[in-house]
């Protein structure tokens, strides 16, 4: 009897065992190969904004938030150790950095191309970094619309990054996807913007599960041909526009000048998404006097109560 129940004892810890060395081999090989992590979440000016002495800037100079970085993402691609930039902003050497440790890729200078959406200061002017009185690259791909590239080739000194060949400019067109390998493909799409010197575009990024939108800025939901809804349902996180929180922000200046979303406009045009949708938002591109900015804030907390996100510097999203 005593032989009996040892066996059965021996047999028990066997399939406990097994059962233990098959659940780690399974969460080994189901380790997301694919990341996006979020390198900023400010508009472009950043935070404190110049000449801004106002309760939302005033102690930032003497006691800087270093998270309050100008929006950005990096996207990882573990097995290959590769990486990507979306926007080229004033912050990009310490994004760079914050990008390649994320990866393991500490040996890697830059990234293996970089995405912009348009020519406004906070998603271009990175680029200076780029030149021959910093890193001096070698042929740096960079990914741009047809205005953007003819921005840059017209007008220095981003001209001469592609006359000395520190970057290589490769063509993006509405709508048409490109693999940057065999799991994972980047789609630019217009949106209404401002357009001085360039278009404007969101991206659609896909990676072996996930989805990813990326619209940092926009003029109004209202002015889009698509339907911001339904591209959030088809979204597994959507990256949206939220430079300010209500019409209140800016006393000095007519924000009809500067449209974009309000927080309070997406989330009443977002209100009757189901809640597994609604969690997909997170509200990104913050100007300096937004109150979303200060978790403590009732803005953050009103955001949050009602289903969505705010997103968040060095979040790490697995794709």
């Amino acid at each position: 009897m005593r032989n009996r129940i040892s066996i059965l004892l021996l047999c028990i810890l066997l399939l406990a065992g097994a059962f233990s060395f098959k659940w780690t081999l399974n969460n080994i090989t189901t380790a997301p190969d694919v990341q996006l992590v979020i390198l900023g979440t400010i508009q472009d000016a950043g935070s404190p904004q110049i000449g801004c002495y106002k309760d939302c800037c005033k102690d930032l100079y003497d006691h800087p938030d270093h998270s309050r970085k100008v929006v950005s993402l990096g996207l990882i691609d573990h097995e290959s150790q590769h990486t990507w930039l979306f926007e080229a902003t004033p912050d990009m050497v310490s994004q760079f950095h914050l990008l390649q440790s994320q990866a393991g890729s500490h040996n890697r200078e830059v990234p293996n191309g970089i995405f912009l959406t348009h020519a406004h200061i906070g998603h271009y002017t990175g680029l200076m970094f780029l030149g021959k009185e910093a890193i001096n690259t070698r042929e740096l791909p960079v990914y741009a619309m047809p205005k953007m590239e003819q921005f840059i080739k017209a007008n220095g000194p981003w001209s001469q990054l592609v006359a000395n060949k520190n970057i290589s400019i490769k063509a993006l067109e509405n709508g048409r996807s490109i693999a940057l390998n065999n799991r994972i493909k980047v789609t630019p799409f217009t949106v209404p913007h401002r357009d001085e010197f360039s278009e404007t575009v969101g991206y659609r990024i896909e990676g072996p599960s996930k989805t990813a939108l990326f619209i940092p800025d926009i003029d109004k939901w209202s002015k889009w041909s698509t339907s911001i809804l339904a591209e959030i349902k088809k979204s597994d996180y959507a990256f949206l526009d939220a430079t300010f929180y209500d019409g209140n922000e800016l006393k000095n200046r007519d924000m009809s000048a500067v449209p974009h979303p309000f927080i309070v406009e997406s989330m009443e045009l977002f209100k009757n998404l189901s809640s597994m949708d609604k969690s997909k938002v997170h509200f990104i591109h913050f100007n300096h006097t937004n109150p979303v900015i200060n978790q403590n804030s009732e803005a953050y907390k009103t955001v949050i109560k009602n289903g969505f996100k705010v997103a968040s510097f060095n979040q790490i999203i697995n794709m």
